[in-house]
Protein backbone atom coordinates (compact mmCIF):
# COMPACT_ATOMS: atom_id res chain seq x y z
CA UNK A 1 0.00 0.00 0.00
CA UNK A 2 2.90 2.40 0.89
CA UNK A 3 6.15 2.05 -0.91
CA UNK A 4 7.99 3.75 2.32
CA UNK A 5 5.96 2.74 4.93
CA UNK A 6 8.63 2.06 7.90
CA UNK A 7 11.96 4.03 9.15
CA UNK A 8 14.67 4.07 6.64
CA UNK A 9 17.54 5.53 7.15
CA UNK A 10 16.94 9.25 7.70
CA UNK A 11 12.82 8.93 7.50
CA UNK A 12 10.90 8.71 10.06
CA UNK A 13 7.37 8.46 9.46
CA UNK A 14 6.03 10.11 11.89
CA UNK A 15 7.31 13.47 11.09
CA UNK A 16 4.56 13.78 8.19
CA UNK A 17 3.01 16.72 7.61
CA UNK A 18 1.14 17.66 4.31
CA UNK A 19 -0.65 20.82 3.04
CA UNK A 20 -3.86 20.55 0.75
CA UNK A 21 -7.01 21.65 -0.80
CA UNK A 22 -10.37 20.50 1.75
CA UNK A 23 -13.73 21.58 2.07
CA UNK A 24 -17.61 20.02 2.41
CA UNK A 25 -21.28 20.67 0.79
CA UNK A 26 -24.02 19.72 2.44
CA UNK A 27 -27.60 20.28 2.19
CA UNK A 28 -28.98 21.71 5.61
CA UNK A 29 -32.44 19.57 5.38
CA UNK A 30 -29.95 16.37 5.34
CA UNK A 31 -32.06 15.08 1.95
CA UNK A 32 -29.72 12.76 -0.02
CA UNK A 33 -29.04 13.29 -3.63
CA UNK A 34 -26.71 12.64 -6.25
CA UNK A 35 -26.41 15.90 -6.52
CA UNK A 36 -24.51 16.44 -3.79
CA UNK A 37 -22.19 13.96 -4.56
CA UNK A 38 -21.80 15.03 -7.81
CA UNK A 39 -20.92 18.13 -6.97
CA UNK A 40 -18.66 17.90 -4.38
CA UNK A 41 -16.24 15.56 -7.03
CA UNK A 42 -16.28 18.57 -9.19
CA UNK A 43 -15.30 20.92 -6.18
CA UNK A 44 -12.65 18.54 -5.92
CA UNK A 45 -11.64 18.24 -9.34
CA UNK A 46 -11.31 21.92 -9.22
CA UNK A 47 -8.93 22.04 -5.98
CA UNK A 48 -6.36 19.53 -8.45
CA UNK A 49 -3.50 22.37 -7.88
CA UNK A 50 -3.93 21.85 -4.48
CA UNK A 51 -3.17 18.47 -4.78
CA UNK A 52 0.02 17.13 -6.22
CA UNK A 53 2.03 13.90 -8.07
CA UNK A 54 5.20 13.39 -8.84
CA UNK A 55 7.13 12.34 -11.27
CA UNK A 56 4.84 10.05 -12.45
CA UNK A 57 1.98 12.44 -13.49
CA UNK A 58 -0.70 9.71 -13.45
CA UNK A 59 0.01 9.26 -9.73
CA UNK A 60 -1.23 11.46 -7.15
CA UNK A 61 -0.35 12.21 -3.65
CA UNK A 62 -3.57 11.48 -2.54
CA UNK A 63 -7.86 12.57 -3.03
CA UNK A 64 -10.74 11.63 -1.31
CA UNK A 65 -14.83 11.92 -0.60
CA UNK A 66 -16.59 11.04 2.70
CA UNK A 67 -20.29 10.68 2.09
CA UNK A 68 -23.41 9.01 4.04
CA UNK A 69 -24.28 5.45 3.61
CA UNK A 70 -25.84 5.36 0.12
CA UNK A 71 -28.37 2.60 1.26
CA UNK A 72 -30.05 1.91 -1.99
CA UNK A 73 -26.64 1.51 -4.13
CA UNK A 74 -25.59 -0.60 -1.47
CA UNK A 75 -28.84 -2.95 -1.10
CA UNK A 76 -28.94 -3.66 -5.06
CA UNK A 77 -25.11 -4.09 -5.21
CA UNK A 78 -25.34 -7.14 -1.92
CA UNK A 79 -28.28 -8.41 -3.57
CA UNK A 80 -26.53 -9.35 -6.49
CA UNK A 81 -24.15 -11.23 -3.97
CA UNK A 82 -27.08 -12.75 -1.50
CA UNK A 83 -26.35 -10.44 1.00
CA UNK A 84 -29.47 -9.32 2.29
CA UNK A 85 -29.01 -5.82 4.15
CA UNK A 86 -31.26 -4.86 6.55
CA UNK A 87 -32.30 -0.99 7.43
CA UNK A 88 -30.28 1.90 7.25
CA UNK A 89 -28.87 2.21 10.72
CA UNK A 90 -29.24 -1.52 11.50
CA UNK A 91 -25.59 -2.36 9.97
CA UNK A 92 -21.96 -0.76 9.49
CA UNK A 93 -19.84 -1.03 6.35
CA UNK A 94 -15.75 -1.26 7.17
CA UNK A 95 -14.21 -0.04 3.94
CA UNK A 96 -10.97 -1.98 3.50
CA UNK A 97 -7.77 -1.77 1.85
CA UNK A 98 -6.47 -5.43 1.90
CA UNK A 99 -2.70 -6.79 0.78
CA UNK A 100 -2.47 -7.94 -3.02
CA UNK A 101 -0.69 -11.41 -1.52
CA UNK A 102 -3.83 -14.00 -1.44
CA UNK A 103 -2.14 -15.54 1.42
CA UNK A 104 -1.56 -12.50 3.58
CA UNK A 105 -5.00 -10.92 2.73
CA UNK A 106 -6.74 -14.72 3.59
CA UNK A 107 -5.11 -14.18 7.20
CA UNK A 108 -6.80 -11.00 7.70
CA UNK A 109 -10.36 -12.12 6.65
CA UNK A 110 -9.17 -14.83 9.37
CA UNK A 111 -8.55 -12.30 11.86
CA UNK A 112 -11.35 -9.90 10.95
CA UNK A 113 -13.91 -13.56 11.25
CA UNK A 114 -12.62 -14.13 14.60
CA UNK A 115 -12.71 -10.72 15.94
CA UNK A 116 -16.89 -10.11 14.50
CA UNK A 117 -17.50 -13.18 16.60
CA UNK A 118 -15.60 -11.91 19.88
CA UNK A 119 -17.49 -8.64 19.82
CA UNK A 120 -20.69 -10.13 19.01
CA UNK A 121 -21.59 -8.90 15.96
CA UNK A 122 -22.68 -10.98 12.70
CA UNK A 123 -20.96 -10.89 9.57
CA UNK A 124 -23.29 -10.49 6.81
CA UNK A 125 -20.07 -10.71 3.87
CA UNK A 126 -17.73 -8.82 1.58
CA UNK A 127 -18.28 -6.96 -1.40
CA UNK A 128 -15.19 -6.12 -3.88
CA UNK A 129 -15.63 -2.83 -5.14
CA UNK A 130 -15.48 -2.18 -9.04
CA UNK A 131 -12.13 -0.15 -9.77
CA UNK A 132 -10.16 0.94 -13.28
CA UNK A 133 -6.66 0.31 -12.32
CA UNK A 134 -6.03 1.43 -15.55
CA UNK A 135 -5.85 5.11 -15.15
CA UNK A 136 -3.78 5.31 -12.19
CA UNK A 137 -0.06 5.67 -12.96
CA UNK A 138 2.97 3.17 -12.08
CA UNK A 139 3.90 4.35 -8.74
CA UNK A 140 0.20 4.13 -7.44
CA UNK A 141 -0.57 0.80 -9.22
CA UNK A 142 2.81 -0.50 -7.25
CA UNK A 143 1.29 -0.02 -4.12
CA UNK A 144 -1.89 -0.33 -5.14
CA UNK A 145 -4.55 -2.53 -2.38
CA UNK A 146 -7.46 -4.78 -3.00
CA UNK A 147 -10.83 -2.53 -1.84
CA UNK A 148 -13.40 -4.33 -0.30
CA UNK A 149 -16.49 -3.70 1.77
CA UNK A 150 -17.29 -5.62 4.66
CA UNK A 151 -20.82 -5.59 6.24
CA UNK A 152 -21.53 -6.66 9.84
CA UNK A 153 -25.18 -6.32 11.45
CA UNK A 154 -26.54 -4.50 14.32
CA UNK A 155 -27.03 -6.92 17.07
CA UNK A 156 -30.46 -6.61 19.00
CA UNK A 157 -29.02 -5.91 22.26
CA UNK A 158 -27.63 -2.92 20.86
CA UNK A 159 -30.33 -0.47 21.00
CA UNK A 160 -28.84 2.61 19.03
CA UNK A 161 -26.68 3.88 16.46
CA UNK A 162 -24.24 5.62 18.42
CA UNK A 163 -23.80 2.72 20.54
CA UNK A 164 -23.64 0.78 17.28
CA UNK A 165 -20.69 3.06 16.41
CA UNK A 166 -18.79 2.85 19.43
CA UNK A 167 -18.96 -0.62 18.96
CA UNK A 168 -17.82 -1.08 15.32
CA UNK A 169 -15.37 1.91 16.58
CA UNK A 170 -14.01 -0.99 19.24
CA UNK A 171 -14.11 -4.01 16.48
CA UNK A 172 -12.02 -1.72 13.93
CA UNK A 173 -9.04 -1.10 16.21
CA UNK A 174 -8.86 -4.72 17.67
CA UNK A 175 -8.84 -5.87 14.18
CA UNK A 176 -6.14 -3.57 13.08
CA UNK A 177 -4.27 -3.78 16.22
CA UNK A 178 -4.40 -8.07 16.02
CA UNK A 179 -3.50 -8.01 12.30
CA UNK A 180 0.05 -5.72 13.72
CA UNK A 181 0.60 -8.25 16.17
CA UNK A 182 0.12 -11.46 14.30
CA UNK A 183 1.08 -10.92 10.40
CA UNK A 184 3.43 -7.70 10.62
CA UNK A 185 4.10 -8.33 7.11
CA UNK A 186 0.24 -7.94 6.15
CA UNK A 187 -0.07 -4.85 8.40
CA UNK A 188 1.70 -2.39 6.16
CA UNK A 189 -0.88 -3.08 3.30
CA UNK A 190 -3.88 -3.35 5.49
CA UNK A 191 -6.13 -0.57 6.36
CA UNK A 192 -9.75 0.71 7.39
CA UNK A 193 -10.51 3.75 5.76
CA UNK A 194 -13.49 3.93 7.29
CA UNK A 195 -16.12 1.36 9.15
CA UNK A 196 -19.18 2.99 10.43
CA UNK A 197 -23.19 3.21 10.22
CA UNK A 198 -23.43 6.23 9.10
CA UNK A 199 -20.47 7.22 6.43
CA UNK A 200 -18.36 5.39 4.02
CA UNK A 201 -14.92 6.75 2.59
CA UNK A 202 -13.83 6.40 -0.96
CA UNK A 203 -9.90 7.37 -1.36
CA UNK A 204 -6.22 6.72 -2.92
CA UNK A 205 -3.35 7.94 -4.11
CA UNK A 206 -4.80 9.28 -6.98
CA UNK A 207 -5.18 12.77 -8.19
CA UNK A 208 -8.87 14.59 -8.05
CA UNK A 209 -9.88 13.36 -11.60
CA UNK A 210 -9.19 9.94 -11.33
CA UNK A 211 -11.52 9.34 -8.08
CA UNK A 212 -14.71 9.49 -9.70
CA UNK A 213 -13.36 6.96 -12.62
CA UNK A 214 -11.19 4.80 -9.89
CA UNK A 215 -14.34 3.86 -8.05
CA UNK A 216 -17.08 2.92 -10.13
CA UNK A 217 -19.69 3.77 -7.44
CA UNK A 218 -18.97 7.42 -7.40
CA UNK A 219 -20.68 7.54 -10.96
CA UNK A 220 -23.56 4.82 -10.16
CA UNK A 221 -26.78 7.34 -9.63
CA UNK A 222 -27.70 5.59 -7.24
CA UNK A 223 -25.15 6.95 -4.86
CA UNK A 224 -26.92 9.71 -2.72
CA UNK A 225 -25.97 11.20 0.50
CA UNK A 226 -26.87 14.30 2.72
CA UNK A 227 -23.53 15.78 3.06
CA UNK A 228 -19.81 15.09 1.82
CA UNK A 229 -16.48 16.26 2.98
CA UNK A 230 -13.70 15.92 0.40
CA UNK A 231 -9.90 16.17 0.42
CA UNK A 232 -7.11 16.51 -2.46
CA UNK A 233 -3.57 16.11 -0.64
CA UNK A 234 0.09 17.99 -1.12
CA UNK A 235 2.75 16.26 0.60
CA UNK A 236 5.10 18.79 1.53
CA UNK A 237 7.84 16.90 3.14
CA UNK A 238 5.90 13.40 3.17
CA UNK A 239 5.79 10.28 0.74
CA UNK A 240 2.04 9.52 -1.31
CA UNK A 241 -0.06 6.58 0.55
CA UNK A 242 -3.06 5.08 -0.27
CA UNK A 243 -3.57 5.01 3.18
CA UNK A 244 -2.99 8.89 4.32
CA UNK A 245 -5.32 10.20 1.92
CA UNK A 246 -7.50 11.99 2.84
CA UNK A 247 -10.56 12.31 4.65
CA UNK A 248 -10.08 10.52 7.51
CA UNK A 249 -12.71 8.62 9.67
CA UNK A 250 -14.32 12.38 10.69
CA UNK A 251 -12.07 14.90 9.33
CA UNK A 252 -10.53 16.58 6.04
CA UNK A 253 -7.45 18.37 7.42
CA UNK A 254 -5.37 21.27 5.65
CA UNK A 255 -2.39 22.09 7.54
CA UNK A 256 0.16 21.32 10.17
CA UNK A 257 -0.03 20.01 13.46
CA UNK A 258 3.34 21.95 14.46
CA UNK A 259 2.35 20.71 18.45
CA UNK A 260 2.60 17.28 17.29
CA UNK A 261 5.73 15.24 19.24
CA UNK A 262 4.52 17.30 22.48
CA UNK A 263 0.95 16.35 22.68
CA UNK A 264 1.26 12.65 21.53
CA UNK A 265 4.05 12.63 24.42
CA UNK A 266 1.76 13.99 26.86
CA UNK A 267 -1.28 11.82 25.90
CA UNK A 268 0.74 8.31 25.60
CA UNK A 269 1.60 9.48 29.36
CA UNK A 270 -1.81 9.03 30.78
CA UNK A 271 -2.60 6.58 28.84
CA UNK A 272 -2.56 3.75 31.11
CA UNK A 273 -5.55 5.90 33.43
CA UNK A 274 -7.68 6.23 30.04
CA UNK A 275 -11.19 4.84 31.32
CA UNK A 276 -14.59 5.40 30.33
CA UNK A 277 -18.27 4.57 31.16
CA UNK A 278 -18.99 3.70 27.24
CA UNK A 279 -16.23 1.19 27.47
CA UNK A 280 -15.70 -1.83 29.45
CA UNK A 281 -12.27 -2.65 30.58
CA UNK A 282 -11.82 -5.46 28.02
CA UNK A 283 -12.72 -3.05 25.47
CA UNK A 284 -10.32 -0.24 26.46
CA UNK A 285 -7.48 -2.78 26.24
CA UNK A 286 -8.88 -3.73 22.20
CA UNK A 287 -8.57 0.45 21.81
CA UNK A 288 -4.94 0.84 22.83
CA UNK A 289 -2.52 2.60 21.91
CA UNK A 290 -5.37 4.37 20.20
CA UNK A 291 -2.93 6.12 18.03
CA UNK A 292 -1.34 3.87 15.32
CA UNK A 293 2.10 4.13 14.94
CA UNK A 294 3.82 5.74 11.58
CA UNK A 295 1.02 8.42 11.08
CA UNK A 296 0.71 11.80 9.33
CA UNK A 297 -0.18 14.23 11.67
CA UNK A 298 -3.59 14.65 10.46
CA UNK A 299 -4.17 10.70 11.15
CA UNK A 300 -3.28 11.60 14.85
CA UNK A 301 -5.74 13.80 15.14
CA UNK A 302 -8.44 12.01 13.55
CA UNK A 303 -7.62 9.39 16.17
CA UNK A 304 -7.36 11.80 19.27
CA UNK A 305 -10.93 13.14 17.66
CA UNK A 306 -12.29 9.40 17.38
CA UNK A 307 -11.76 8.22 20.77
CA UNK A 308 -13.11 11.89 22.84
CA UNK A 309 -15.96 11.49 20.53
CA UNK A 310 -16.64 7.67 21.39
CA UNK A 311 -16.65 8.42 24.83
CA UNK A 312 -19.33 10.79 25.34
CA UNK A 313 -18.67 14.12 23.99
CA UNK A 314 -20.35 15.99 21.21
CA UNK A 315 -17.98 16.56 17.73
CA UNK A 316 -18.75 20.24 17.72
CA UNK A 317 -17.32 19.83 21.79
CA UNK A 318 -14.25 17.89 21.13
CA UNK A 319 -13.21 20.75 18.05
CA UNK A 320 -13.37 23.41 21.01
CA UNK A 321 -11.38 21.23 22.81
CA UNK A 322 -8.49 20.87 20.65
CA UNK A 323 -8.98 23.70 18.30
CA UNK A 324 -9.37 26.28 20.48
CA UNK A 325 -9.91 30.06 20.57
CA UNK A 326 -7.31 32.97 21.44
CA UNK A 327 -8.46 32.43 25.05
CA UNK A 328 -5.80 32.91 27.59
CA UNK A 329 -5.28 37.00 28.13
CA UNK A 330 -8.78 37.65 26.56
CA UNK A 331 -10.17 39.49 28.90
CA UNK A 332 -13.32 40.46 26.17
CA UNK A 333 -14.00 37.02 25.91
CA UNK A 334 -16.99 35.62 27.76
CA UNK A 335 -16.16 34.51 31.50
CA UNK A 336 -18.11 31.42 30.83
CA UNK A 337 -17.03 30.38 27.52
CA UNK A 338 -13.41 31.12 28.82
CA UNK A 339 -14.42 28.97 31.58
CA UNK A 340 -14.72 25.89 29.14
CA UNK A 341 -11.66 26.45 27.64
CA UNK A 342 -9.53 26.80 30.72
CA UNK A 343 -10.98 23.50 32.01
CA UNK A 344 -10.19 21.46 28.99
CA UNK A 345 -6.58 22.61 28.95
CA UNK A 346 -5.95 20.81 31.75
CA UNK A 347 -6.76 17.93 29.99
CA UNK A 348 -5.73 18.42 26.88
CA UNK A 349 -3.31 20.19 25.02
CA UNK A 350 -4.22 22.54 22.06
CA UNK A 351 -3.40 20.39 18.97
CA UNK A 352 -1.59 23.99 17.41
CA UNK A 353 -0.61 24.81 14.03
CA UNK A 354 -1.87 26.54 10.74
CA UNK A 355 -5.08 24.77 10.44
CA UNK A 356 -8.44 24.63 8.35
CA UNK A 357 -10.41 21.25 9.18
CA UNK A 358 -13.23 20.13 7.83
CA UNK A 359 -15.63 17.43 10.02
CA UNK A 360 -18.97 15.50 10.27
CA UNK A 361 -19.96 12.70 12.14
CA UNK A 362 -22.75 11.84 9.57
CA UNK A 363 -25.30 14.22 11.06
CA UNK A 364 -23.60 17.28 11.63
CA UNK A 365 -20.95 18.20 9.37
CA UNK A 366 -18.66 21.88 9.40
CA UNK A 367 -15.51 23.32 9.36
CA UNK A 368 -12.81 25.11 12.35
CA UNK A 369 -10.05 27.18 11.51
CA UNK A 370 -6.90 27.89 14.01
CA UNK A 371 -6.96 30.77 15.87
CA UNK A 372 -4.52 32.10 14.01
CA UNK A 373 -6.18 31.95 11.01
CA UNK A 374 -3.12 30.65 9.03
CA UNK A 375 -5.28 28.55 6.90
CA UNK A 376 -8.06 29.87 3.71
CA UNK A 377 -11.64 28.38 4.39
CA UNK A 378 -14.49 30.31 2.23
CA UNK A 379 -17.84 29.60 2.40
CA UNK A 380 -21.54 29.87 0.29
CA UNK A 381 -25.13 29.36 1.26
CA UNK A 382 -27.81 29.18 -1.18
CA UNK A 383 -30.97 29.57 -1.66
CA UNK A 384 -31.84 26.08 -2.81
CA UNK A 385 -30.51 25.00 0.77
CA UNK A 386 -26.90 24.33 0.35
CA UNK A 387 -23.78 25.32 2.08
CA UNK A 388 -20.37 24.97 0.63
CA UNK A 389 -17.10 26.19 1.84
CA UNK A 390 -14.13 24.90 0.70
CA UNK A 391 -10.49 26.49 0.55
CA UNK A 392 -11.27 29.09 -1.72
CA UNK A 393 -13.94 30.50 -3.33
CA UNK A 394 -15.31 29.53 -7.07
CA UNK A 395 -14.72 25.89 -6.37
CA UNK A 396 -18.14 24.88 -7.73
CA UNK A 397 -20.24 27.44 -10.33
CA UNK A 398 -22.89 28.98 -8.42
CA UNK A 399 -25.91 31.61 -9.67
CA UNK A 400 -24.57 34.44 -7.98
CA UNK A 401 -28.14 35.67 -7.69
CA UNK A 402 -28.97 32.23 -5.02
CA UNK A 403 -25.96 33.02 -3.20
CA UNK A 404 -28.09 34.55 0.49
CA UNK A 405 -24.31 34.75 2.31
CA UNK A 406 -20.90 34.00 2.05
CA UNK A 407 -18.02 34.93 3.51
CA UNK A 408 -14.60 33.59 4.93
CA UNK A 409 -14.35 31.89 8.53
CA UNK A 410 -12.28 33.88 10.68
CA UNK A 411 -9.42 32.68 13.16
CA UNK A 412 -10.52 29.96 15.88
CA UNK A 413 -13.93 30.33 14.49
CA UNK A 414 -16.66 26.96 13.53
CA UNK A 415 -19.20 26.73 10.99
CA UNK A 416 -21.80 24.18 11.82
CA UNK A 417 -24.73 22.61 9.82
CA UNK A 418 -27.23 20.21 11.63
CA UNK A 419 -28.52 18.36 9.10
CA UNK A 420 -30.89 16.77 11.29
CA UNK A 421 -32.53 19.81 12.03
CA UNK A 422 -32.12 21.49 8.83
CA UNK A 423 -30.29 24.30 10.90
CA UNK A 424 -27.33 25.99 10.47
CA UNK A 425 -25.69 26.82 14.29
CA UNK A 426 -23.65 30.35 14.18
CA UNK A 427 -19.92 29.94 16.20
CA UNK A 428 -21.91 32.04 19.12
CA UNK A 429 -24.44 29.51 19.35
CA UNK A 430 -22.40 26.19 19.49
CA UNK A 431 -20.32 27.38 22.14
CA UNK A 432 -22.29 29.07 24.29
CA UNK A 433 -24.38 26.16 24.59
CA UNK A 434 -21.54 23.82 25.19
CA UNK A 435 -19.72 26.20 27.19
CA UNK A 436 -22.97 26.41 29.79
CA UNK A 437 -23.88 22.61 29.62
CA UNK A 438 -21.04 22.01 32.69
CA UNK A 439 -20.44 24.70 35.67
CA UNK A 440 -16.53 24.60 34.27
CA UNK A 441 -15.82 28.54 36.42
CA UNK A 442 -17.06 26.10 39.52
CA UNK A 443 -14.70 23.05 39.20
CA UNK A 444 -12.33 25.43 38.11
CA UNK A 445 -12.32 27.68 41.40
CA UNK A 446 -12.95 24.50 44.02
CA UNK A 447 -10.35 22.18 41.90
CA UNK A 448 -7.51 23.53 40.01
CA UNK A 449 -4.45 23.79 41.35
CA UNK A 450 -1.90 26.53 40.59
CA UNK A 451 1.62 26.61 41.20
CA UNK A 452 1.57 30.04 42.70
CA UNK A 453 -0.95 28.66 45.39
CA UNK A 454 1.89 25.86 46.51
CA UNK A 455 4.03 26.53 49.83
CA UNK A 456 7.56 27.30 48.78
CA UNK A 457 9.47 24.42 49.73
CA UNK A 458 12.67 25.48 52.12
CA UNK A 459 15.61 25.25 49.85
CA UNK A 460 19.32 24.26 51.10
CA UNK A 461 22.55 25.35 49.21
CA UNK A 462 25.62 23.47 49.70
CA UNK A 463 28.36 26.27 49.49
CA UNK A 464 31.17 25.53 47.02
CA UNK A 465 34.09 27.81 46.67
CA UNK A 466 35.08 29.38 43.67
CA UNK A 467 37.33 27.19 42.36
CA UNK A 468 34.97 24.02 43.09
CA UNK A 469 32.41 25.80 41.27
CA UNK A 470 34.74 26.16 38.13
CA UNK A 471 35.94 22.62 38.57
CA UNK A 472 31.95 21.22 38.25
CA UNK A 473 31.96 23.46 35.02
CA UNK A 474 34.29 21.50 33.51
CA UNK A 475 33.06 18.30 34.11
CA UNK A 476 29.48 18.88 33.07
CA UNK A 477 31.13 20.39 29.81
CA UNK A 478 29.60 24.36 30.78
CA UNK A 479 31.03 27.05 28.37
CA UNK A 480 31.24 30.66 28.54
CA UNK A 481 28.42 31.06 26.66
CA UNK A 482 26.01 28.75 27.92
CA UNK A 483 26.60 30.96 31.61
CA UNK A 484 25.96 33.93 30.09
CA UNK A 485 23.08 33.54 27.49
CA UNK A 486 21.73 30.05 29.13
CA UNK A 487 22.20 30.40 32.75
CA UNK A 488 22.03 34.01 33.78
CA UNK A 489 19.23 34.74 32.47
CA UNK A 490 16.87 31.99 33.80
CA UNK A 491 19.27 32.44 37.76
CA UNK A 492 19.22 36.28 37.51
CA UNK A 493 15.60 37.58 35.86
CA UNK A 494 13.93 33.73 35.82
CA UNK A 495 13.34 34.28 32.30
CA UNK A 496 13.29 31.83 29.27
CA UNK A 497 16.70 32.16 27.37
CA UNK A 498 16.37 33.36 24.23
CA UNK A 499 18.80 33.42 21.57
CA UNK A 500 19.16 33.95 17.82
CA UNK A 501 21.49 33.50 14.47
CA UNK A 502 21.65 29.84 14.60
CA UNK A 503 24.07 27.63 15.95
CA UNK A 504 28.29 27.10 14.80
CA UNK A 505 28.87 24.38 17.13
CA UNK A 506 29.15 21.15 15.41
CA UNK A 507 27.10 18.30 15.97
CA UNK A 508 27.68 16.50 19.53
CA UNK A 509 27.27 13.00 18.17
CA UNK A 510 29.96 13.44 15.64
CA UNK A 511 32.47 14.49 18.26
CA UNK A 512 35.31 12.63 19.36
CA UNK A 513 35.55 14.88 22.58
CA UNK A 514 33.45 14.06 25.71
CA UNK A 515 30.17 16.49 25.67
CA UNK A 516 27.45 17.42 28.02
CA UNK A 517 24.30 15.42 27.95
CA UNK A 518 22.15 18.01 26.79
CA UNK A 519 24.29 18.93 23.63
CA UNK A 520 22.88 15.69 22.10
CA UNK A 521 18.69 17.08 22.66
CA UNK A 522 17.49 19.62 20.14
CA UNK A 523 14.58 21.76 20.26
CA UNK A 524 12.00 21.19 17.21
CA UNK A 525 10.33 24.31 15.63
CA UNK A 526 7.25 24.89 13.36
CA UNK A 527 9.59 24.34 9.64
CA UNK A 528 6.75 25.10 7.84
CA UNK A 529 3.96 27.74 7.97
CA UNK A 530 2.34 29.53 5.53
CA UNK A 531 2.35 32.72 5.45
CA UNK A 532 5.45 32.18 7.43
CA UNK A 533 5.31 33.41 10.80
CA UNK A 534 9.57 34.17 10.73
CA UNK A 535 10.17 34.12 7.25
CA UNK A 536 14.00 34.23 7.52
CA UNK A 537 14.57 31.43 10.00
CA UNK A 538 11.66 28.95 8.64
Amino acid sequence: MDKIDSPQGLYRPEFEHDSCGTGFITNINGHKEYRIVHDALTMLENMEHRGACGCDPLSGDGAGILIQLPHELLMDECSNLEISLPEPGEYGVGMIFFPKDSALKKACRTVIGKAVEKLGLQKLGYRKLIVDSSIIGETARSAEPDAEQLFVARPHNITNVDDFERKLYVLRRYITKTVAEQFPKAADHFYFTSFSAKTIIYKGQLTTYQLRKYFSDLSDPRIASGLALIHSRFSTNTFPSWKLAQPFRLIAHNGEINTLTGNLNWFYAGLKSLASSYFTSEEMEMLLPVIDNGQSDSACLDNIIEVLLHTGRSLPHVMMMLIPEAWDGNEQMDPVKKAFYEYHATLMEPWDGPAAISFTDGKLVGAVLDRNGLRPLRYAITSDGRVIAASEAGVLVIDESTILQKGRLQPGKMLLIDTEKGKIITDEEIKQQIASRQPYDRWLENYKIRLSELTEPRLAFATLTADSVFRYQQVFGYTREDIDTIIKPMAVDGKEPVGSMGTDVPLAILSDKPQHLSSYFKQFFAQVTNPPIDPIRE
